[in-house]
């Protein structure tokens, strides 16, 4: 999008649970962002998923959501509870795998970082982890059909890990590529010494595409001492590149680490669409009771207008997610916080101290 005056068309999908909720609260600052700025109002597009997918096409994924996912370049996507549907809703993939797999959504970036006001684990933080979205232990989307995961017999459960050269070089591209920008260096995280062959491929694969970027340094660690590590000294780390299962794992402790879950961005992407998606789930304790944390989601979208604003070289976009991201750290650093950061605010009331800031900067 080059057209400064050509709106951006954005889906948008709210979700289950605190859903609804927390994307009212992100499209609300998008909106004051984009008229901050002097842009055309997002042009949304709402989708269904989930229950209220059910509801109306008597499934979580309906096709008319992906189909109409197909006609635009991003969207945002609340979280879904699937372990609340109906036995004959679980059967396939839950909404967030089936939209990454139908659309080749293959790299998944959850930086953490800590910030002024938010009382943390660990005293500083700024830690970006890119996992690789499309195969790996993830047994529900590393097949081209069916799942990874069966039971040949009622006794036996098996799983298949796919490890591709493929997917192994173009996340570790990412990865190096990415570096560059933040404070070049690379921490590749496996376990190869128990799965020489799947995990030793994505190392040896990573190491071999870090040849081609000589100013990055790069070194690799084991996953389970790197948990370790993450806790006692977060600051070492810069960018960890890492495969599916272990990226979801460790994010989701750098998350805590940093301050909570609750504020845990993420962002899908491939070459050419991308989806946010904060790192949390549903909360469905938490629905309706104006009280979910909607910064994860703030910061997803953040990700996502700059990701755009890079990809279509749009200054404006650029300008966009800055002040967004501005206006968030600021109420938080004036000790305006939901519950679960230590405060008292509801999610509208958040939202309206992140809506005011935005103009002040």
């Amino acid at each position: 999008m080059n057209d400064s005056e050509t709106p951006l068309r954005l889906g948008v999908i709210e979700g289950d649970g605190i859903g609804p909720e927390i994307v009212r609260a992100t499209r609300a600052v998008v909106d004051d962002a984009f008229a901050a700025v002097g842009l055309p109002p997002v042009d949304w597009v709402p989708l269904l998923i989930g229950h209220a997918g059910i509801e109306e096409y008597g499934d979580p994924v309906p096709e008319p959501t992906l189909a109409a996912l197909e006609g635009l370049d991003a969207w945002i996507m609340g979280p879904h509870d699937s372990a609340s549907y109906a036995a004959g809703y679980r059967t396939g993939l839950p909404p967030a795998g089936a939209i990454r797999k139908r659309f080749g959504l293959y790299a998944n970036f959850r930086p953490s970082r800590t910030l002024e006001g938010v009382r943390s684990v660990v005293p500083e933080m700024d830690l970006m982890i890119l996992r690789e979205n499309s195969e790996g232990l993830y047994a529900d989307r590393n097949m081209w059909a069916g799942s990874g995961e069966f039971r040949p017999t009622p006794d036996v459960a098996m799983a298949v890990g796919v490890f591709t050269r493929e997917a192994c070089e173009r996340i570790a591209h990412l990865a190096f590529r990415v570096a560059t920008h933040r404070r070049k260096k690379v921490t590749i995280v496996h376990k190869a010494n128990v799965l020489p062959m799947t995990m030793g491929l994505f190392r040896d694969v990573c190491y071999e595409v870090a040849a081609e970027y000589p100013d990055i340094e790069v070194n690799d660690e084991h996953v389970d001492a790197a948990a370790a590590h993450l806790v006692r000294a977060p600051g070492d780390y810069d960018l960890i590149v890492t495969e599916n299962l272990f990226g979801d794992i460790l994010s989701d402790l750098a998350g805590e680490l940093s301050g909570s879950l609750g504020m845990a961005a993420s962002l899908n992407t491939s070459e050419t669409q991308a989806m946010a998606q904060a790192v949390h789930g549903a909360a469905p304790t938490l629905a309706g009771h104006n009280r979910a944390n909607p910064v994860a989601l703030m910061l997803s979208a953040v990700m996502l207008v700059r990701w755009l604003a890079t990809r279509d070289q749009h200054s404006a976009l650029h300008r966009v997610a800055e002040r967004i991201e501005h206006a968030v750290a600021d109420t938080l650093r004036a000790g305006v916080a939901t519950s679960d950061l230590g405060g008292l605010a509801s999610t509208t009331e958040f939202t309206e101290q992140v809506r005011a800031r935005l103009h002040r900067w």
